[in-house]
């Protein structure tokens, strides 16, 4: 059974840029793009860095496609399905986001 968690306040996140939130034992990057005016939400763990660290990486995009560039070795991970562009094989985990007034949730 999913449910919605407040992450945080919309003026929390300033825009092309994101933020990170610990949910239960995870640590989730919540991004809002200012080109699709829509908020996005990603696992903070970048696999091949090894490390929490996607919330600080740079919003881009590629073919119209939104991504993040890791702030390590700067593989770009697909904001909406999670997928590696330089390492499809690779995947990071994808959450639902929704505002609620003045509040960014995402399911878990």
């Amino acid at each position: 059974m999913s449910q919605w968690q407040t992450i945080c306040k919309t003026s929390d996140i300033a825009p092309n840029s994101g933020v990170c939130a610990k949910v239960g034992n995870k640590q989730v990057a919540i991004f809002f793009s200012q080109r699709t005016n829509h908020f996005y939400a990603i696992g903070n763990y970048d696999p091949i860095g090894k490390a929490n660290v996607l919330s600080r990486g740079i919003i881009g995009s590629i073919d119209d496609q939104l991504y993040v560039a890791s702030p390590l070795y700067k593989q770009h991970w697909n904001l909406a399905t999670g997928a590696c562009l330089e390492k499809p094989e690779l995947s990071i985990a994808t959450y639902e986001v929704q505002q609620a007034n003045d509040e960014i949730q995402i399911r878990i």
